[in-house]
């Protein structure tokens, strides 16, 4: 394959190391743009002891702001997904980080508890950029390989939630330690994540382009768009029963990940009387596995895919989804400091795997209904969360609650199943031959 055509046409390997090609550059700045907007998105959790220490929050109240920090993301995804498909990954992915940027800022005007929720739910829009990051590495990467390019810009993405339990804490005694007071120590951090947001908006305006062969906008004036992308897609896709599976698949696993990482340090805190220090050093941990855990999910997606085309991603998915619901129920049950903090750890795991299995099947679903389908996958994520959430604001305790969860999962694995029902209208027949000149190296 010439030069030319290389640049114009999906990438058939991942070369992380190269920036000179419009594919490259459209894998690093969307799984950095994620990493930013999940950074400010999750950017109170870790705090959430001085907060809650100064708003005077109840346990019901947290709860409230656990919801509603992942509720909104919900429309959200929906809602970019069609925009992708209309307008393309590179303006709505820009137009998402300059206006999330704002209420990610605006939070620190609160000054009680209906403020504050009110402040949560709108930085819930930012959590909407996994979408725009799947939509634009899905049309990027070819079919042999689109599988670990999703897999590893949603994991390196996804490891904002982990860095900020890391980063904020130390942000924020950096800050106290220069004289500020908590209150608005908690403030400030915030400040400074909004004006990274938005000034990545503008990196990602100015570097990407939505296809390999160019933008939407000059490809429909060249009249080089398909009609499939230009009419309405959202229909196609809600009609699909796999992208239901999907969609409740993926709350059992990224939904699980966004409450681990809204509850984690709190969890941490009370229940084994650790500082919020020690407390987000553990939840860092988990969500830090997303630098390896989510890529490998789509890495063996791939791998199983050449033996037996989309029943290799779903049998791979069933397992997945399987081994986390057997997981959560044993952590649910470790009392102990020293056991608890590596089932954790193994949760995660199977959690992001789970994530880069679920978005390998994605791409081969309904290709015309690209964003559709993701952002409906991506939405179920958020309702997973929800549904989660309001279990962790009831009367129950917190380990009674990761139970039900784990026995919620493993009820879930046999819907992985029905993604393989129809292969040859998904776009990948079964099973389906890779060239060996194609393989997709090792990362």
């Amino acid at each position: 394959m010439s030069s030319t055509s290389a640049a114009t046409s999906p990438a058939e390997r991942l070369d992380l190391f190269r920036l000179n090609t419009p594919q490259m550059r459209a894998f690093h700045l969307s799984w950095l743009a994620f990493f930013l907007c999940f950074f400010s998105w999750f950017g109170l959790a870790p705090l959430m002891p001085v907060i809650r220490r100064e708003l005077a929050l109840t346990k019901e109240q947290v709860g409230w702001c656990i919801i509603g920090s992942v509720a909104v993301t919900v429309l959200f995804r929906l809602l970019v997904g069609r925009l992708c498909d209309r307008y393309g990954p590179r303006l709505t992915y820009t137009w998402l980080l300059v206006l999330g940027s704002i209420p990610v800022m605006a939070v620190g005007l609160a000054y009680d508890f209906t403020t504050f929720l009110i402040g949560r739910i709108l930085i819930g829009a930012i959590g909407a950029s996994f979408v725009i990051t799947q939509y634009h590495t899905s049309r990027m990467f070819a079919p042999n390989c689109v599988g670990t390019a999703n897999a590893t810009a949603a994991g390196w993405g996804n490891l904002g939630g982990g860095m900020t339990q890391l980063a904020m804490p130390l942000l924020f005694a950096l800050i106290t330690g220069l004289g500020a007071s908590a209150a608005m120590g908690w403030r400030l951090c915030m400040v400074i994540s909004g004006v990274v947001c938005a000034l990545t908006g503008l990196l990602y305006w100015r570097f990407t382009q939505d296809t390999p062969e160019g933008n939407f906008a000059e490809l429909k004036a060249a009249g080089r768009m398909s009609a499939a992308t230009k009419k309405s897609t959202f229909l196609a896709a809600a009609v699909d029963y796999r992208v239901w599976a999907l969609s409740v698949l993926y709350g059992c696993c990224f939904g699980l990940e966004l409450t681990l990482d809204n509850v984690a340090v709190l969890y941490f805190t009370d229940y084994f009387h650790l500082d919020m220090y020690m407390a987000g050093t553990i939840a860092a941990s988990f969500g830090m596995m997303n630098l390896f855990a989510r890529a490998l999910g789509g890495i063996v997606s791939d791998r199983w895919a050449k033996a037996g085309g989309v029943s290799g991603r779903a049998r791979w998915l069933f397992l997945t989804i399987l081994g986390e619901g057997l997981l959560l129920l044993v952590f649910s049950q470790s009392n102990q400091l020293w056991l608890a903090v590596p089932m954790l750890l193994c949760v995660g795991l199977f959690i992001k795997m789970s994530n880069g299995a679920v978005y390998a099947i994605v791409p081969f679903v309904n290709r015309p209904a690209l964003g559709s389908v993701a952002g409906i996958v991506g939405a179920g994520g958020n309702v997973g969360a929800v549904c989660a959430g309001f279990l962790f604001q009831s009367q129950m305790s917190w380990p009674t609650v990761f139970w039900l969860l784990g026995l919620v999962v493993c009820s879930t694995a046999v819907l992985s199943l029905l993604t393989a029902m129809n292969p040859a209208t998904a776009g990948e027949p079964a099973p389906v031959s890779v060239p060996a000149e194609l393989a997709v190296e090792s990362i």
